[in-house]
Protein backbone atom coordinates (compact mmCIF):
# COMPACT_ATOMS: atom_id res chain seq x y z
CA UNK A 1 0.00 0.00 0.00
CA UNK A 2 1.11 3.60 -0.76
CA UNK A 3 3.91 2.38 -3.09
CA UNK A 4 2.70 4.42 -6.07
CA UNK A 5 2.01 7.47 -3.90
CA UNK A 6 5.40 7.12 -2.25
CA UNK A 7 7.19 6.98 -5.60
CA UNK A 8 5.32 9.94 -7.13
CA UNK A 9 5.80 12.11 -4.05
CA UNK A 10 9.48 11.27 -4.04
CA UNK A 11 9.88 12.29 -7.69
CA UNK A 12 7.95 15.54 -7.18
CA UNK A 13 10.07 16.59 -4.20
CA UNK A 14 13.30 15.68 -5.99
CA UNK A 15 12.62 18.40 -8.55
CA UNK A 16 12.94 21.02 -5.81
CA UNK A 17 16.45 19.97 -4.88
CA UNK A 18 19.15 22.42 -5.71
CA UNK A 19 16.77 25.42 -5.89
CA UNK A 20 17.97 28.55 -4.15
CA UNK A 21 14.64 29.18 -2.45
CA UNK A 22 11.07 27.96 -2.39
CA UNK A 23 9.00 30.15 -4.72
CA UNK A 24 5.31 30.00 -5.46
CA UNK A 25 6.07 28.87 -9.03
CA UNK A 26 8.29 25.89 -8.24
CA UNK A 27 6.08 24.83 -5.33
CA UNK A 28 2.99 25.04 -7.57
CA UNK A 29 4.66 22.75 -10.13
CA UNK A 30 5.55 20.21 -7.43
CA UNK A 31 2.05 20.37 -5.95
CA UNK A 32 0.50 19.49 -9.33
CA UNK A 33 2.40 16.19 -9.22
CA UNK A 34 1.38 15.68 -5.60
CA UNK A 35 -2.27 16.35 -6.52
CA UNK A 36 -2.20 13.67 -9.21
CA UNK A 37 -0.52 11.22 -6.85
CA UNK A 38 -3.12 11.76 -4.12
CA UNK A 39 -6.08 11.48 -6.51
CA UNK A 40 -4.58 8.31 -8.02
CA UNK A 41 -4.33 6.96 -4.47
CA UNK A 42 -8.12 7.43 -4.16
CA UNK A 43 -7.88 10.26 -1.62
CA UNK A 44 -11.10 12.28 -1.33
CA UNK A 45 -10.93 15.30 -3.69
CA UNK A 46 -11.85 17.80 -0.96
CA UNK A 47 -9.11 16.39 1.25
CA UNK A 48 -6.61 16.73 -1.60
CA UNK A 49 -7.41 20.41 -2.14
CA UNK A 50 -7.33 21.20 1.58
CA UNK A 51 -4.04 19.38 2.01
CA UNK A 52 -2.35 21.10 -0.94
CA UNK A 53 -3.53 24.52 0.21
CA UNK A 54 -2.06 23.97 3.65
CA UNK A 55 1.29 22.72 2.30
CA UNK A 56 1.56 25.58 -0.20
CA UNK A 57 0.72 28.27 2.36
CA UNK A 58 3.23 26.82 4.78
CA UNK A 59 5.99 26.48 2.15
CA UNK A 60 5.79 29.67 0.08
CA UNK A 61 8.25 32.31 1.18
CA UNK A 62 10.15 30.08 3.56
CA UNK A 63 13.81 30.95 3.77
CA UNK A 64 15.89 28.01 2.61
CA UNK A 65 18.67 27.39 5.10
CA UNK A 66 22.05 26.69 3.59
CA UNK A 67 22.35 23.42 5.47
CA UNK A 68 18.92 22.17 4.32
CA UNK A 69 17.97 21.26 0.77
CA UNK A 70 14.71 22.91 -0.49
CA UNK A 71 13.34 19.47 -1.24
CA UNK A 72 13.98 18.41 2.36
CA UNK A 73 12.35 21.59 3.65
CA UNK A 74 9.13 21.05 1.72
CA UNK A 75 9.27 17.36 2.67
CA UNK A 76 9.01 18.49 6.30
CA UNK A 77 5.95 20.59 5.40
CA UNK A 78 4.32 17.63 3.65
CA UNK A 79 5.10 15.37 6.61
CA UNK A 80 3.62 17.83 9.12
CA UNK A 81 0.44 18.21 7.11
CA UNK A 82 0.06 14.45 6.62
CA UNK A 83 0.26 14.00 10.39
CA UNK A 84 -2.28 16.80 10.91
CA UNK A 85 -4.54 15.21 8.28
CA UNK A 86 -4.69 11.84 10.08
CA UNK A 87 -4.28 12.82 13.71
CA UNK A 88 -4.32 13.26 16.59
CA UNK A 89 -5.28 9.73 17.70
CA UNK A 90 -5.70 8.13 21.10
CA UNK A 91 -5.66 4.34 20.66
CA UNK A 92 -6.29 3.50 24.33
CA UNK A 93 -9.23 1.17 24.92
CA UNK A 94 -11.84 2.47 27.41
CA UNK A 95 -11.25 1.72 31.08
CA UNK A 96 -13.76 -0.30 33.11
CA UNK A 97 -16.25 1.61 35.28
CA UNK A 98 -16.74 0.93 38.96
CA UNK A 99 -19.99 -0.94 38.42
CA UNK A 100 -19.40 -2.64 35.05
CA UNK A 101 -16.84 -3.61 32.40
CA UNK A 102 -15.94 -1.25 29.58
CA UNK A 103 -17.92 -1.92 26.38
CA UNK A 104 -16.67 -1.66 22.79
CA UNK A 105 -19.19 -2.15 19.99
CA UNK A 106 -17.97 -3.11 16.51
CA UNK A 107 -20.18 -2.36 13.53
CA UNK A 108 -19.81 -2.36 9.75
CA UNK A 109 -20.80 -3.89 6.47
CA UNK A 110 -20.55 -7.60 5.74
CA UNK A 111 -17.25 -8.91 4.48
CA UNK A 112 -15.15 -6.17 6.06
CA UNK A 113 -13.42 -8.49 8.55
CA UNK A 114 -15.50 -7.46 11.56
CA UNK A 115 -15.60 -10.82 13.38
CA UNK A 116 -11.88 -11.46 12.88
CA UNK A 117 -11.17 -7.92 14.06
CA UNK A 118 -13.16 -8.63 17.23
CA UNK A 119 -10.81 -11.54 17.92
CA UNK A 120 -7.75 -9.40 17.18
CA UNK A 121 -8.96 -6.62 19.47
CA UNK A 122 -9.62 -9.13 22.27
CA UNK A 123 -6.10 -10.55 21.89
CA UNK A 124 -4.60 -7.04 21.91
CA UNK A 125 -6.51 -6.23 25.11
CA UNK A 126 -5.47 -9.51 26.72
CA UNK A 127 -1.81 -8.88 25.92
CA UNK A 128 -2.17 -5.46 27.57
CA UNK A 129 -3.34 -7.13 30.80
CA UNK A 130 -7.09 -6.72 30.29
CA UNK A 131 -9.72 -9.45 30.81
CA UNK A 132 -11.91 -9.29 27.70
CA UNK A 133 -15.08 -11.17 26.74
CA UNK A 134 -16.36 -11.53 23.18
CA UNK A 135 -20.10 -11.27 22.53
CA UNK A 136 -21.71 -12.77 19.43
CA UNK A 137 -24.45 -10.24 18.62
CA UNK A 138 -24.48 -10.90 14.85
CA UNK A 139 -27.67 -12.96 14.67
CA UNK A 140 -27.97 -12.59 10.89
CA UNK A 141 -25.17 -15.09 10.31
CA UNK A 142 -24.97 -18.13 12.60
CA UNK A 143 -21.62 -18.89 10.91
CA UNK A 144 -20.25 -15.64 12.35
CA UNK A 145 -21.29 -16.76 15.84
CA UNK A 146 -19.49 -20.07 15.38
CA UNK A 147 -16.45 -18.26 13.97
CA UNK A 148 -16.33 -16.03 17.05
CA UNK A 149 -16.56 -19.06 19.33
CA UNK A 150 -13.58 -20.67 17.57
CA UNK A 151 -11.59 -17.43 17.76
CA UNK A 152 -12.26 -17.24 21.48
CA UNK A 153 -10.96 -20.78 21.95
CA UNK A 154 -7.87 -19.96 19.91
CA UNK A 155 -6.88 -16.97 22.07
CA UNK A 156 -8.35 -18.33 25.32
CA UNK A 157 -10.93 -15.56 25.72
CA UNK A 158 -14.52 -16.26 26.91
CA UNK A 159 -17.28 -15.88 24.31
CA UNK A 160 -20.94 -15.28 25.10
CA UNK A 161 -23.36 -16.53 22.45
CA UNK A 162 -26.88 -17.95 22.18
CA UNK A 163 -27.25 -19.91 18.97
CA UNK A 164 -30.93 -20.76 19.38
CA UNK A 165 -32.39 -23.07 16.74
CA UNK A 166 -30.98 -23.30 13.20
CA UNK A 167 -33.28 -24.23 10.29
CA UNK A 168 -32.38 -26.32 7.22
CA UNK A 169 -31.11 -23.23 5.40
CA UNK A 170 -28.69 -22.40 8.22
CA UNK A 171 -30.74 -19.44 9.48
CA UNK A 172 -31.31 -18.81 13.17
CA UNK A 173 -34.90 -19.09 14.40
CA UNK A 174 -36.14 -18.24 17.86
CA UNK A 175 -34.04 -17.24 20.84
CA UNK A 176 -33.37 -13.79 22.29
CA UNK A 177 -32.62 -10.78 20.11
CA UNK A 178 -29.32 -8.92 19.80
CA UNK A 179 -30.22 -6.28 22.41
CA UNK A 180 -31.19 -8.91 24.98
CA UNK A 181 -28.01 -10.90 24.29
CA UNK A 182 -25.86 -7.82 24.86
CA UNK A 183 -27.66 -7.06 28.16
CA UNK A 184 -27.22 -10.64 29.40
CA UNK A 185 -23.57 -10.71 28.27
CA UNK A 186 -22.88 -7.59 30.32
CA UNK A 187 -24.16 -9.31 33.46
CA UNK A 188 -22.17 -12.50 32.70
CA UNK A 189 -18.98 -10.51 32.09
CA UNK A 190 -19.43 -8.70 35.41
CA UNK A 191 -19.87 -12.05 37.20
CA UNK A 192 -16.74 -13.49 35.56
CA UNK A 193 -14.59 -10.50 36.50
CA UNK A 194 -14.08 -9.34 32.91
CA UNK A 195 -13.17 -5.67 32.52
CA UNK A 196 -13.91 -5.34 28.78
CA UNK A 197 -16.59 -6.76 26.50
CA UNK A 198 -16.44 -6.55 22.71
CA UNK A 199 -19.75 -6.69 20.85
CA UNK A 200 -19.67 -8.19 17.34
CA UNK A 201 -22.86 -6.83 15.76
CA UNK A 202 -24.70 -7.65 12.53
CA UNK A 203 -23.77 -6.27 9.11
CA UNK A 204 -25.49 -5.88 5.74
CA UNK A 205 -24.38 -5.74 2.12
CA UNK A 206 -24.91 -1.98 1.68
CA UNK A 207 -25.03 1.10 3.88
CA UNK A 208 -28.67 1.75 2.92
CA UNK A 209 -29.65 -1.73 4.14
CA UNK A 210 -27.88 -1.56 7.49
CA UNK A 211 -30.09 -2.41 10.49
CA UNK A 212 -29.32 0.95 12.05
CA UNK A 213 -32.30 0.76 14.37
CA UNK A 214 -30.95 -2.42 15.99
CA UNK A 215 -27.58 -0.74 16.49
CA UNK A 216 -29.26 2.35 17.94
CA UNK A 217 -31.18 0.14 20.39
CA UNK A 218 -27.96 -1.55 21.54
CA UNK A 219 -26.41 1.88 21.88
CA UNK A 220 -29.32 3.15 24.00
CA UNK A 221 -29.81 0.08 26.18
CA UNK A 222 -26.24 -1.13 26.73
CA UNK A 223 -24.44 2.21 26.37
CA UNK A 224 -21.07 1.18 24.84
CA UNK A 225 -18.11 3.33 25.86
CA UNK A 226 -16.61 3.19 22.38
CA UNK A 227 -18.16 2.41 18.98
CA UNK A 228 -15.73 1.38 16.24
CA UNK A 229 -16.53 1.00 12.57
CA UNK A 230 -14.65 -1.80 10.83
CA UNK A 231 -13.84 -0.90 7.20
CA UNK A 232 -12.03 -2.71 4.41
CA UNK A 233 -9.18 -0.44 3.17
CA UNK A 234 -9.53 -2.00 -0.29
CA UNK A 235 -12.92 -0.30 -0.75
CA UNK A 236 -11.33 3.18 -0.96
CA UNK A 237 -13.91 5.97 -1.00
CA UNK A 238 -16.67 3.53 0.00
CA UNK A 239 -14.95 3.26 3.37
CA UNK A 240 -15.24 7.03 3.77
CA UNK A 241 -18.94 6.93 2.80
CA UNK A 242 -19.57 4.12 5.29
CA UNK A 243 -17.85 6.09 8.05
CA UNK A 244 -20.05 9.12 7.31
CA UNK A 245 -23.29 7.05 7.36
CA UNK A 246 -22.45 5.18 10.58
CA UNK A 247 -21.20 8.30 12.31
CA UNK A 248 -24.49 10.08 11.62
CA UNK A 249 -26.42 7.14 13.12
CA UNK A 250 -24.20 6.23 16.08
CA UNK A 251 -21.53 8.86 16.70
CA UNK A 252 -18.44 6.75 16.17
CA UNK A 253 -15.37 6.91 18.40
CA UNK A 254 -13.02 5.43 15.84
CA UNK A 255 -12.43 3.40 12.71
CA UNK A 256 -10.50 0.14 12.28
CA UNK A 257 -9.14 -0.30 8.76
CA UNK A 258 -8.64 -3.92 7.71
CA UNK A 259 -6.58 -5.47 4.88
CA UNK A 260 -3.98 -2.73 5.09
CA UNK A 261 -1.41 -5.31 3.94
CA UNK A 262 -3.17 -5.57 0.57
CA UNK A 263 -2.72 -3.69 -2.69
CA UNK A 264 -5.17 -0.89 -1.93
CA UNK A 265 -4.12 2.61 -2.90
CA UNK A 266 -4.54 3.90 0.66
CA UNK A 267 -6.91 6.81 0.07
CA UNK A 268 -9.21 5.78 2.91
CA UNK A 269 -6.42 6.12 5.49
CA UNK A 270 -5.76 9.70 4.36
CA UNK A 271 -9.41 10.74 3.95
CA UNK A 272 -11.48 9.35 6.83
CA UNK A 273 -10.35 11.68 9.65
CA UNK A 274 -10.54 14.86 7.55
CA UNK A 275 -13.98 14.07 6.07
CA UNK A 276 -15.73 12.57 9.12
CA UNK A 277 -13.65 13.94 12.04
CA UNK A 278 -13.53 10.32 13.26
CA UNK A 279 -9.97 9.06 13.90
CA UNK A 280 -8.55 5.74 12.72
CA UNK A 281 -7.73 3.69 15.82
CA UNK A 282 -6.25 0.42 14.55
CA UNK A 283 -4.98 -1.20 11.36
CA UNK A 284 -5.52 -4.83 10.41
CA UNK A 285 -2.29 -5.93 8.72
CA UNK A 286 -3.02 -9.58 7.91
CA UNK A 287 -5.18 -12.59 8.68
CA UNK A 288 -3.36 -13.72 11.82
CA UNK A 289 -4.89 -12.63 15.12
CA UNK A 290 -1.73 -10.85 16.28
CA UNK A 291 -1.68 -8.64 13.16
CA UNK A 292 -3.53 -5.64 14.60
CA UNK A 293 -1.51 -2.43 14.93
CA UNK A 294 -2.27 0.77 16.78
CA UNK A 295 -2.63 3.59 14.28
CA UNK A 296 0.12 6.19 14.54
CA UNK A 297 -0.27 9.20 12.19
CA UNK A 298 3.45 9.95 12.50
CA UNK A 299 4.42 6.41 11.53
CA UNK A 300 1.94 6.33 8.64
CA UNK A 301 3.24 9.66 7.31
CA UNK A 302 6.79 8.33 7.51
CA UNK A 303 5.82 5.21 5.56
CA UNK A 304 4.05 7.25 2.88
CA UNK A 305 7.18 9.38 2.45
CA UNK A 306 9.46 6.32 2.41
CA UNK A 307 11.09 7.19 5.75
CA UNK A 308 10.08 4.01 7.56
CA UNK A 309 8.45 3.65 10.97
CA UNK A 310 11.07 2.78 13.57
CA UNK A 311 8.70 2.75 16.58
CA UNK A 312 6.44 0.23 14.86
CA UNK A 313 9.48 -1.91 14.03
CA UNK A 314 10.76 -1.77 17.62
CA UNK A 315 7.33 -2.92 18.84
CA UNK A 316 7.41 -5.92 16.48
CA UNK A 317 10.96 -6.84 17.50
CA UNK A 318 10.07 -6.57 21.20
CA UNK A 319 7.06 -8.88 20.78
CA UNK A 320 9.16 -11.57 19.09
CA UNK A 321 12.05 -11.24 21.56
CA UNK A 322 9.64 -11.70 24.48
CA UNK A 323 9.05 -15.25 23.24
CA UNK A 324 12.78 -16.11 23.56
CA UNK A 325 14.09 -17.45 26.86
CA UNK A 326 16.63 -15.41 28.86
CA UNK A 327 19.16 -18.21 28.40
CA UNK A 328 18.81 -18.13 24.60
CA UNK A 329 19.06 -14.32 24.56
CA UNK A 330 22.29 -14.43 26.59
CA UNK A 331 23.67 -17.07 24.24
CA UNK A 332 22.88 -14.89 21.20
CA UNK A 333 24.42 -11.81 22.86
CA UNK A 334 27.63 -13.70 23.62
CA UNK A 335 27.91 -14.89 20.02
CA UNK A 336 27.42 -11.35 18.73
CA UNK A 337 30.13 -9.97 21.02
CA UNK A 338 32.60 -12.75 20.12
CA UNK A 339 31.84 -12.52 16.41
CA UNK A 340 31.03 -16.26 16.35
CA UNK A 341 27.61 -15.66 14.74
CA UNK A 342 27.28 -18.36 12.03
CA UNK A 343 24.77 -19.42 9.37
CA UNK A 344 22.88 -21.63 11.83
CA UNK A 345 22.23 -18.51 13.91
CA UNK A 346 21.33 -16.55 10.77
CA UNK A 347 18.80 -19.26 9.84
CA UNK A 348 17.18 -18.85 13.28
CA UNK A 349 17.05 -15.08 12.76
CA UNK A 350 15.17 -15.59 9.48
CA UNK A 351 12.62 -17.77 11.31
CA UNK A 352 12.18 -14.97 13.88
CA UNK A 353 11.76 -12.51 11.01
CA UNK A 354 8.78 -14.50 9.74
CA UNK A 355 7.08 -14.18 13.14
CA UNK A 356 7.29 -10.39 12.88
CA UNK A 357 4.93 -10.36 9.88
CA UNK A 358 5.30 -10.02 6.11
CA UNK A 359 8.83 -9.05 5.04
CA UNK A 360 7.40 -6.26 2.88
CA UNK A 361 5.93 -4.55 5.97
CA UNK A 362 9.26 -4.80 7.80
CA UNK A 363 11.10 -3.29 4.84
CA UNK A 364 8.62 -0.38 4.75
CA UNK A 365 9.24 0.16 8.48
CA UNK A 366 13.01 0.59 8.01
CA UNK A 367 14.10 4.07 6.91
CA UNK A 368 15.32 4.09 3.32
CA UNK A 369 14.69 0.40 2.67
CA UNK A 370 11.52 0.78 0.57
CA UNK A 371 13.29 2.93 -2.05
CA UNK A 372 16.25 0.55 -2.23
CA UNK A 373 14.21 -2.60 -2.76
CA UNK A 374 14.54 -3.63 -6.43
CA UNK A 375 11.33 -3.07 -8.41
CA UNK A 376 9.21 -6.17 -8.75
CA UNK A 377 11.25 -8.16 -6.23
CA UNK A 378 9.31 -10.21 -3.71
CA UNK A 379 11.16 -10.09 -0.36
CA UNK A 380 9.34 -13.20 0.87
CA UNK A 381 10.64 -15.14 -2.13
CA UNK A 382 14.16 -13.79 -1.55
CA UNK A 383 14.09 -14.97 2.07
CA UNK A 384 12.87 -18.42 1.00
CA UNK A 385 15.73 -18.59 -1.50
CA UNK A 386 18.27 -17.71 1.23
CA UNK A 387 16.79 -20.37 3.50
CA UNK A 388 17.02 -22.90 0.66
CA UNK A 389 20.71 -22.06 0.14
CA UNK A 390 21.49 -22.42 3.87
CA UNK A 391 19.51 -25.65 4.14
CA UNK A 392 21.55 -27.11 1.24
CA UNK A 393 24.77 -26.71 3.24
CA UNK A 394 26.19 -29.34 5.55
CA UNK A 395 26.14 -28.76 9.29
CA UNK A 396 29.87 -28.07 9.23
CA UNK A 397 29.53 -25.54 6.39
CA UNK A 398 26.81 -23.63 8.24
CA UNK A 399 28.99 -23.54 11.36
CA UNK A 400 32.07 -22.38 9.42
CA UNK A 401 31.15 -20.64 6.11
CA UNK A 402 34.83 -19.79 5.48
CA UNK A 403 35.34 -23.42 4.43
CA UNK A 404 32.98 -23.08 1.47
CA UNK A 405 35.12 -23.05 -1.69
CA UNK A 406 34.09 -22.88 -5.37
CA UNK A 407 33.27 -26.60 -5.72
CA UNK A 408 31.12 -26.50 -2.60
CA UNK A 409 29.31 -23.39 -3.87
CA UNK A 410 28.45 -25.32 -7.06
CA UNK A 411 27.10 -28.24 -5.01
CA UNK A 412 25.04 -25.93 -2.74
CA UNK A 413 23.65 -24.10 -5.79
CA UNK A 414 22.53 -27.38 -7.38
CA UNK A 415 20.93 -28.52 -4.13
CA UNK A 416 19.03 -25.24 -3.62
CA UNK A 417 18.03 -24.64 -7.25
CA UNK A 418 20.04 -21.41 -7.41
CA UNK A 419 23.22 -20.19 -9.13
CA UNK A 420 26.74 -20.32 -7.71
CA UNK A 421 26.86 -16.50 -7.95
CA UNK A 422 23.86 -16.24 -5.62
CA UNK A 423 25.56 -18.52 -3.09
CA UNK A 424 28.72 -16.39 -3.25
CA UNK A 425 26.68 -13.22 -2.84
CA UNK A 426 24.94 -14.60 0.25
CA UNK A 427 28.29 -15.54 1.81
CA UNK A 428 29.68 -12.06 1.08
CA UNK A 429 26.63 -10.37 2.59
CA UNK A 430 26.79 -12.67 5.60
CA UNK A 431 30.44 -11.78 6.25
CA UNK A 432 29.51 -8.09 6.17
CA UNK A 433 26.60 -8.72 8.50
CA UNK A 434 28.75 -10.62 10.97
CA UNK A 435 31.21 -7.74 11.25
CA UNK A 436 28.35 -5.27 11.74
CA UNK A 437 26.63 -7.52 14.29
CA UNK A 438 29.80 -7.51 16.36
CA UNK A 439 29.81 -3.71 16.33
CA UNK A 440 26.11 -3.61 17.27
CA UNK A 441 26.37 -6.09 20.13
CA UNK A 442 26.40 -3.42 22.87
CA UNK A 443 24.00 -1.00 21.18
CA UNK A 444 20.39 -0.36 22.20
CA UNK A 445 17.61 -1.68 19.97
CA UNK A 446 16.98 1.79 18.50
CA UNK A 447 20.69 2.28 17.73
CA UNK A 448 20.81 -1.15 16.06
CA UNK A 449 17.84 -0.39 13.83
CA UNK A 450 19.30 2.96 12.78
CA UNK A 451 22.62 1.33 11.95
CA UNK A 452 20.88 -1.44 10.00
CA UNK A 453 18.96 1.10 7.93
CA UNK A 454 22.25 2.84 7.14
CA UNK A 455 23.88 -0.43 6.16
CA UNK A 456 20.89 -1.23 3.94
CA UNK A 457 22.19 1.36 1.49
CA UNK A 458 25.06 -1.04 0.81
CA UNK A 459 22.73 -4.01 0.37
CA UNK A 460 23.99 -5.70 3.52
CA UNK A 461 20.55 -6.63 4.87
CA UNK A 462 18.49 -6.79 1.70
CA UNK A 463 17.91 -10.28 0.30
CA UNK A 464 18.88 -10.38 -3.34
CA UNK A 465 20.28 -6.85 -3.46
CA UNK A 466 23.63 -6.11 -5.07
CA UNK A 467 26.26 -4.76 -2.73
CA UNK A 468 27.26 -1.22 -3.64
CA UNK A 469 30.19 -0.82 -1.28
CA UNK A 470 31.41 -2.44 1.86
CA UNK A 471 32.15 0.89 3.46
CA UNK A 472 33.84 0.81 6.85
CA UNK A 473 32.89 -2.67 8.07
CA UNK A 474 36.16 -3.32 9.85
CA UNK A 475 39.29 -5.29 8.94
CA UNK A 476 38.71 -8.10 6.44
CA UNK A 477 40.72 -11.12 7.56
CA UNK A 478 43.21 -12.73 5.21
CA UNK A 479 42.98 -16.46 4.29
CA UNK A 480 45.83 -17.15 6.74
CA UNK A 481 44.01 -15.34 9.57
CA UNK A 482 40.79 -17.22 8.82
CA UNK A 483 42.72 -20.52 8.89
CA UNK A 484 44.11 -19.58 12.31
CA UNK A 485 40.58 -18.83 13.53
CA UNK A 486 39.41 -22.27 12.37
CA UNK A 487 42.25 -23.92 14.31
CA UNK A 488 41.27 -22.03 17.46
CA UNK A 489 37.65 -23.19 17.13
CA UNK A 490 38.73 -26.83 16.89
CA UNK A 491 40.80 -26.62 20.09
Amino acid sequence: MFESLQQTLGEALKRLRGRGRLTEANIRDAMQDVRRALLDADVHHQVVETFLTRVTEKSVGQTVLRSIDPGEQILKCVYDELVALMGPVDTALPAARKDRPAIVMLCGLQGQGKTTTAGKLALTAKQAGRKPMLVAADLQRPAAMEQLRLLGEQIDVPVYLELGQIDASGNRIGGPGAVEICKTALARARDRGCDLIILDTAGRLHVAEMPMEELRQIDRVVGPDHVYLVCDALTGQDAVNSAQAFNEALELNGVILTKMDGDARGGAALSIKEVTRVPIKFLGMGEKLDRLEEFRPEGMAQRILGQGDILSLIDKVSRVQSEISDEEREKQQKKLEEGSFNLNDFRKQLDMLKKMGPAKDLINSMPGMSQLMPAGQDPEQSIRRIQGIIDSMTRRERADPDEIDYDRRLRIARGSGTRAEEVKQLLTQFEMMRNVMRAMAKMSMLERIKMMSGMSKMGAFMPGAKIVSKGDTGHRKSPRERAEDRKKKKR
